[in-house]
């Protein structure tokens, strides 16, 4: 039997594979339930897993240098709206999303997935010339953080770290804007000096989401190249033990919600779901090409077009052979 280390965050969408519920004919999985913050830099400086998860934004990168470690399959396992992310100093005269062009702009990485979003958002949507924004990187709220892959920028492109946190920085001055998919501290403690760029974050991506249909993938699963090589049969049969994993996932809100008495400690449980599946439709979180092509031709690029990616990929090549297919 083959024994696979599988690094993801505990997701409910995983669950049923870290449970055992869902089983893989032929493969033993060990479970290594980690979150993105610990998995990441493990997988891409040393490819320590077999199966993990993967920031979509730095396997482009690797992808586009012939340096990709891992295979990915289609199975979004992470995906968020970002558009309560862009922080701001309250002094620094920006009304509008266009008032960024030109700013000083703090990211913890400049690769990360939430920059890759966030920078397409505000040049398609707003005219936002992000290649000319003087970018600066740091931790939200500790210092210390790095880029996990090296970046390739042409000359005049301003991307430099700074030392402390971006929370600091923010509040000193030395920043007008920060993109952080957590919270600033002084944000969080109800500081007035920071405030989002979209007051009704929920709202202003519920439009977006109505013109685009996107719902951000953030990360994808990525099989480790060698492994795959050896039996290549994995991509599909582990896209299949994911998408069911998810099923049973979204089975089980459903279960849940049809008991008199809540399992979690979300009084409107109910009506969230029922706003949810208005918005996104039965199935919220899609996998697979074909649902998210437009979203993942439009990811491969900004990936180019903010000089990350060598080169324009097609979403074709992004995934592993035997999972193409719609």
């Amino acid at each position: 039997m083959l024994t696979l280390t599988v690094a993801c965050a505990p997701y409910d969408r995983v669950r049923a594979l870290f449970d055992g519920r869902v089983r893989i004919q032929g493969v033993r999985l060990v479970q290594v339930p980690i979150h993105s913050e610990q998995s990441f830099p493990r997988a891409f400086s040393r490819a320590e897993f077999d199966v993990t998860e993967l920031s979509l934004s730095s396997h482009l990168l690797q992808l586009s240098r012939g340096e990709a470690a891992y295979a990915a399959i289609p199975a979004f396992v992470s995906r968020a709206f970002r558009h309560g992310c862009i922080y701001l100093r309250a002094d620094a005269g920006i009304r509008t999303a266009k008032d960024l062009d030109g700013r000083r702009v703090g990211i913890p990485e400049y690769q990360m997935t939430l920059g890759l979003w966030l920078r397409g958002i505000l040049s398609d949507d707003h005219g936002v010339d992000v290649n000319g924004i003087a970018w600066r990187t740091a931790g939200t709220n500790a210092a210390g953080r790095r880029e996990r892959l090296p970046l390739e920028l042409p000359p005049g492109m301003d991307v430099q770290p700074i030392a402390g946190t971006l929370n600091e920085a923010l509040l000193a001055g030395e920043l007008d804007a920060i993109l952080s998919p957590t919270e600033p501290a002084a944000f969080a403690a109800g500081d007035p000096r920071i405030v989002r760029l979209f007051p009704d974050p929920r709202a202003a991506a519920q439009a977006w989401h109505r013109r685009t249909g996107f719902h951000p993938i953030m990360h994808l699963i990525g099989i480790r190249q060698d492994v795959l090589a050896r039996d290549p049969s994995l991509a599909p049969r582990l896209m299949e033990a994911f998408a069911e994993a998810k099923r049973l996932a979204l089975a089980d809100i459903e279960s849940d919600l049809r008991h008199s008495s809540l399992s979690q400690m979300l009084p409107f449980h109910a009506e969230e779901w029922a706003a949810t599946k208005a918005l996104l439709g039965p199935d919220p979180w899609t996998y697979g090409i074909g649902p998210n092509r437009a979203e993942l031709e439009a990811i491969c690029r900004w990936s180019h077009e903010q000089h990350l990616s060598r080169r324009r990929l097609a979403v074709a090549e992004v995934f592993a052979a035997g999972v193409e297919e719609d």
